[in-house]
């Protein structure tokens, strides 16, 4: 927009491009097919490139969603109030009147059920702060997302990118591993600590600070002196929060004010007014996901500084003897390793030789990893349940130190990091992430570490390319059957659907564009960076455990899980023999094979009937994913294909029936052991062969399991679930963040 457009011009077409953005809640796409998923990213660019627009655009938005509330259009609530909170970080200077407006209404959004009141009750909070202290929000969104060393705020957030080169062709990985790397580039901590400085003196000043001025004295420091005004104004902003008003917080970012420029005096701002301090892009890194063990591994990485400061056993009980060497790095000063070798000498203290004295990081490391008593602590049941404390309990006890030193302060852990990992793909990514989830939820029942330390959150965007890889390619599958899960939560919470799932077809053709450089840089993170900050509401998907019975008595059944589906289909027979039988016994009974089945059947009073019945089917299908959402998501629609045999005059002819129905447990056997083939969450990779039989049942939450085994141990007579375990969550439930959960 030019300078010329007065104030009733640049409110009416802002009211036209947030009415644009409510039609296509509605379902009235864009007539450009190009814009639809833009229109809310092109507004938001419009703030970034004119920052005179957003104390218009929160007011715009304040009155579309008092609108909404008379009209009692609900749909538009969420979508209006995250792209108002997103304004209003971003924002330069918002004043108070117009950021109370906005904390009066997320307080009446309580009276509303979830997930209303929920989003309503958090974004309350914030404002709550932000009005005390103006710029609380963004300071602590950039410290956070781009590990800025701060006291006061010590939390850390980092994105992870996943996608499996299988499924994805390599132009579109090698686009995204592309786009985030230069988005990493393009920033410097200093860069992000002057962002913070600006924005919160702008914030707390309004027109009073000469942001011109300002940035040129920021540019002018060296990097020391950067540092040294950032922790002030992280200090004031911060300390604002115990309880002082709103005029003491901008008295003290006015001392830091003209500390920062000197003789300067305040109120000499240039004509154009504040200028916008967008928010720097946040840290992301891209995985080619080609180890089942690289997730648990990018995660104890992300930790690997708090991990160093505990105790050394936390990392060596569950890592790898070939991943020591890597993950205990030794003293800074000196630049040498610590790695695991075989000890020779006694274990006891005064054995050891005389050392030389070393220098003084080496020698606190030394003292703060002194030798602990010969007891070892039997681990308490509380160790292994940890999350139940989300975060406020303490750590494992710790055996009592040697006669003559200070006892260690145990204070509680908590999640200072947050994993936000992003699956790129379909739901054949999904069906690897549950694997993956289920693996370190054994891992943490059996030694706690990323729990009590770690928020762990994840994302989905569907991504379809338009030749899928022939190698992992699921069989007659169309972009609609490969994304169901996106598909659900794109018809649970409009807002993904308007924003995500248009991602699933533009991400191919802007990573092959010819002109991508000037598009995709900015367009795909700013979107992943929006989709992983405001998506904060989870939809839970029950993992489901299959044991897999194999023709061969020798081998070992298999259990694994699946997310999406399963799929049972009639094995060609290897030799000549068992296919002519099999020709035989098909001519005269008819195609498939001979089933058992028992299941549990669902009815609409949630009460369970056991039922079995034999037929002669060619396959089975368990979908886990509801085409309704009125279904719910704890139970498995299963799909039977049955062969029907009719005689008449003219001979026998076969006709096949489908029969549907609804269960939490199946079980299927071939009496007469002819094997069949079960693919799990439609990837031919995950395909089992020489089956005979099957047990399908919502996976149990790996803690839950362990600690009802020591119940059991220890109380073999009870059979309810007592102590802790009735606290404990009992089925595996796998989160995946939208803006709204299910609406």
């Amino acid at each position: 927009p030019g300078p010329a457009m007065d104030s009733s011009e640049l409110e009416s077409d802002i009211l036209r491009r947030v009415r644009a953005l409510l039609r296509e809640l509605d379902g009235h796409h864009p007539s450009c097919q190009s814009d639809r998923g833009m229109l809310r990213w092109t507004l938001h660019k419009r703030m970034d490139q004119n920052p005179r627009t957003s104390c218009v655009l929160v007011s715009i938005l304040v009155k579309e969603l008092e609108r909404a509330e008379r009209g009692d259009l609900r749909h538009y609530i969420i979508p209006l109030l995250h792209t108002l909170m997103y304004t209003l970080i971003q924002a330069p200077c918002i004043p108070d009147e117009l950021c109370a407006r906005v904390y009066d209404f997320c307080k009446r959004l309580l009276t509303l059920p979830k997930p209303f009141c929920t989003i309503g009750l958090d974004y309350a909070s914030r404002l709550q702060v932000e009005r005390t202290a103006p710029g609380t929000l963004y300071q602590r969104m950039v410290i956070s997302e781009q590990s800025l060393r701060s006291a006061p705020f010590p939390y850390q957030d980092r994105i992870f990118i996943f996608a499996d080169p299988e499924l994805l062709p390599e132009a579109i990985c090698k686009a995204l591993a592309t786009d985030t790397e230069a988005a990493q580039v393009s920033q410097s901590p200093r860069g992000c600590m002057s962002c913070v400085v600006t924005h919160a003196l702008q914030a707390a000043l309004g027109d009073t600070c000469d942001s011109h001025s300002l940035r040129a004295r920021l540019q002018a420091l060296p990097p020391g002196d950067v540092e040294h005004w950032f922790q002030q104004v992280v200090a004031a902003v911060e300390g604002s929060e115990g309880g002082s008003d709103r005029g003491q917080h901008t008295a003290r970012l006015e001392r830091i004010y003209h500390g920062l420029l000197g003789s300067s005096p305040a109120g000499n701002a240039p004509q154009e007014g504040l200028q916008g301090t967008p928010l720097p892009s946040p840290n992301i890194s891209f995985h080619r996901w080609t180890e089942d063990e690289q997730l648990w591994k990018e995660l104890v990485l992300f930790l690997r500084p708090l991990s160093q400061s505990c105790e050394p056993e936390c990392l060596g009980q569950e890592l790898e003897p070939m991943e020591m060497p890597d993950m205990l790095s030794g003293c800074g000063c000196c630049g040498q390793s610590r790695f695991s070798v075989l000890s020779t000498d006694s274990g006891i203290e005064r054995d050891l030789p005389a050392q030389e004295e070393p220098c003084a990081p080496c020698a606190a490391e030394r003292s703060r990893l002194h030798r602990k008593g010969g007891i070892k602590k039997k681990p308490s049941p509380l160790d292994s349940v940890a999350f139940l404390q989300a975060g406020s309990g303490k750590p494992p006890g710790k055996p009592p130190g040697r006669a003559g030193m200070p006892p260690e302060p145990a204070g509680p852990l908590q999640r200072l990091h947050t994993a936000r990992v992003v699956l790129l793909g379909d739901d054949r990514i999904l069906g690897r992430l549950a694997q993956a989830f289920h693996s370190l939820r054994k891992r943490e029942a059996r030694r706690v570490f990323l729990t009590p330390r770690l928020d762990l959150q994840f994302y989905h965007i569907p991504v379809v390319p338009g030749q899928p890889q022939p190698s992992a390619s699921a069989e007659h599958a169309g972009p609609e059957e490969l994304c169901e899960v996106a598909g659900y939560l794109g018809r649970a919470d409009p807002w993904y659907e308007s924003n995500i799932n248009t991602l699933c077809h533009m991400i191919p053709k802007l990573a092959t564009m010819p002109s991508r450089a000037l598009v995709t840089d900015l367009f795909l993170t700013d979107v992943i960076a929006y989709y992983a900050r405001m998506g904060t509401q989870p939809v839970c998907f029950q993992v489901h455990s299959v044991k897999v019975l194999f023709q061969d008595p020798a081998q070992d059944p298999a259990e694994d899980v699946f997310l999406t589906e399963l799929l049972t289909q009639v094995q060609d027979s290897p030799s000549h023999r068992e296919l002519s039988t099999t020709k035989r016994k098909s001519t005269l009974d008819g195609p498939g094979m001979d089933l058992t089945v028992t299941y549990r059947r669902v009815v609409l009073s949630d009460r369970q009937k056991e039922l079995a019945l034999s037929l002669r089917s060619t396959g089975l299908l368990m979908k886990a994913i509801p085409a309704e959402e009125a279904e719910g998501l704890g139970c498995l629609t299963v799909t039977i294909t049955e062969i029907i045999r009719t005689s008449n005059l003219a001979g026998r002819s076969f006709s096949a029936v489908a029969h549907r129905f609804r269960t939490c447990s199946i079980k299927v056997r071939s009496p007469e052991q002819r094997p069949f083939t079960v693919r799990l969450d439609k990837d031919s990779r995950r395909t089992y062969r020489d089956v005979i039989g099957l047990e399908v049942s919502p996976c149990l939450e790996p803690s839950y399991c362990l600690q009802k085994t020591r119940t059991t141990k220890s109380s073999p007579q009870e059979t309810e679930d007592v102590g802790l375990v009735k606290f404990l969550p009992k089925s595996l439930l796998l989160p995946i963040n939208t803006f709204a959960g299910v609406i």
